[in-house]
């Protein structure tokens, strides 16, 4: 397994801006940090539940059909090259997402309708760790490590959301070409 493609992979994916991080961000602005943090601790907590499904989901399709874990990896890197993509035409100037819920069930709820989250969590998997591993402790082991990336991301977000957030506006097209290119670089890794 390619462990730097799959840590390139996690950490642009959860640490550049989307539903989640976004909402993380206007929680931190409009409410403080504590409220920030409840809305974090649901968000990871059903992170870390949507990779269990897509673990389980994806273990019973290859057992069920062994050639689905090939077409699982070329979905994850054509996701990654359309990630790739929509982080590079990224405008951040275009306002934030208004929240008054920033609170555990909103963040919990908030990455069951996140596509971003759903499919991350659903190609992951099947991508990077079923190839190489299918034994219930690594699968574990994985998640709970997929899973503290996350909530690395999201405590970044709550900590330091308004430096980060004056960054990306400053710097807006370098970081995002920046992230782009690591994102495509990622999903080059898992073929070679």
């Amino acid at each position: 397994m390619n462990i730097t493609s799959l840590l390139i992979y996690c950490f642009i994916v959860t640490f550049t801006p989307g539903p989640t991080n976004i909402v993380i961000l206007s929680t931190v602005q409009n409410f403080g940090a504590k409220k920030a943090m409840k809305y974090t601790y649901g968000a990871t907590i059903a992170f870390g539940l949507l990779l269990v499904v897509s673990a389980v989901l994806n273990t019973v399709l290859v057992t069920i059909i062994p050639k689905i874990l090939i077409v699982m990896q070329i979905i994850g890197s054509l996701y990654m090259i359309y990630l790739a993509v929509q982080i590079s035409k990224m405008d951040s100037s275009k306002g934030n997402p208004k929240n008054n819920t920033g609170n555990f069930i909103s963040g919990f709820i908030m990455q069951f309708i996140n596509p971003k989250v759903i499919l991350f969590t659903m190609t992951i998997i099947p991508t990077y760790i079923m190839p190489n591993f299918q034994s219930a402790s690594a699968l574990t082991t994985s998640i709970l490590g997929i899973t503290i990336i996350g909530f690395l991301a999201f405590i970044t977000w709550v900590l330091f959301g308004t430096i980060f957030k004056q960054f990306l506006q400053k710097h807006q097209k370098a970081v995002n070409l920046l992230m782009s290119l690591f994102l495509v670089y990622a999903a080059g890794m898992m073929w070679f």
